[in-house]
């Protein structure tokens, strides 16, 4: 192994000033996996994997899908995974250490979503794991370099500038944007997402708890969309570290002619590059087609699947994996 690494109890917890690379996020917090944790996302058990070189310790939060198979810990809200640190110095032997360490309980791993794959493609070959690294899925998001709100509007779809003008000339639909959580406000929110196109809620009390948990830090924003009173839209985003993270919208289908949901992203989308001076939005995982109307960027995500040779497990999973990889580039 490569680095100064160490191996470390199993039952560590990852400490609430752990940080990712870059921009926070909210799916990079402790509090985030602990939620998880306790509305049952866990598998078979959490692992919160760590690995230590110098000063600097990186983490991973995992789920045990089964004895030797481990994944990220993650669920559909879920915009990404990182890797996490403690401390300061090269990040890169933690991450390699951390790999290293996991190879003593574990045969398979898989990570999605993974919005840039290369560094721990990178530490999980550095110590010995096969890696398979595929794309699944995409992510729209907006990048508002030097643009203030007149100028990225300017920059968007005429068919939409002009939607959201005419639209909001007739004075049908009215907002209210929240900074705080409110009962009687999400209950209007939940209210619209049952009345929505949208599926099921995958998991309503997980959701409501991240949202009263992002109030109470002052992070959320909640948008509310009423016609004669009744709420026919909802979104639901945060915003952290100069980026506005969108997590959930819907609208009432019968209101689609007063484009509801359309005006109310607008009011949105003002409100936090001209309020909160955000410079990025991120509008999570998927390719719906109306995302590119609103935003400027558009990235792959990636699943890692890595096999541990040194675990006789791994090997007929891998062999089917990297078949599999091998017939998809002759077809």
């Amino acid at each position: 192994m490569q680095g100064n690494g160490e191996h470390h109890a199993n039952d560590q917890r990852l400490p609430a000033t752990a940080r990712a690379d870059g921009f926070a996020s909210p799916f990079d917090r402790a509090h985030w996996f602990d939620l998880l944790e306790a509305y049952g996302f866990a598998g078979q058990g959490r692992v919160d994997a760590h690995g230590r070189a110098g000063a600097v310790t990186a983490w991973l939060p995992l789920r045990i899908e089964k004895p030797g198979d481990a994944a990220g810990l993650t669920n559909w809200y879920s915009f990404a995974i990182h890797p996490l640190y403690t401390g300061d110095g090269d990040r890169g032997p933690a991450l390699r250490a951390l790999f290293h360490n996991l190879r003593h309980s574990a045969a398979h791993l898989t990570l999605y979503p993974v919005s840039d794959p290369d560094a721990l493609t990178a530490a999980l070959r550095a110590v010995g794991w096969w890696v398979r690294t595929t794309p699944a899925g995409d992510r729209h998001w907006l990048d508002l370099g030097d643009m203030n709100h007149d100028a990225w509007w300017a920059s968007r779809p005429g068919a939409l500038r002009s939607t959201v003008q005419r639209k909001a000339k007739k004075g049908i639909v009215d907002i209210q944007l929240l900074t705080e959580f409110d009962d009687g406000s999400w209950a209007a929110y939940e209210q619209i997402y049952a009345a929505s196109w949208k599926p099921e809620e995958g998991h309503p009390a997980l959701l409501r708890a991240f949202a009263e948990s992002e109030g109470a830090g002052g992070r959320l924003r909640l948008g509310i969309a009423r016609i004669d009173g009744i709420p026919v839209a909802a979104q639901f985003w945060t915003v952290e570290d100069g980026t506005a993270f969108i997590h959930k919208l819907a609208h009432v289908e019968d209101s689609l002619k007063a484009s509801p949901g359309t005006l109310l992203s607008a009011a949105l989308f003002r409100h936090v590059i001209e309020i909160d001076r955000v410079k990025r939005v991120d509008f999570g995982t998927g390719n719906d087609a109306y995302k590119r109307d609103w935003m400027n960027r558009h990235d792959p995500l990636w699943r890692i699947e890595a096999f541990n040779p040194s675990r006789p497990a791994a090997w007929g999973p891998a062999f089917k994996a990297f078949a599999r990889s091998l017939l998809r580039k002759d077809s």
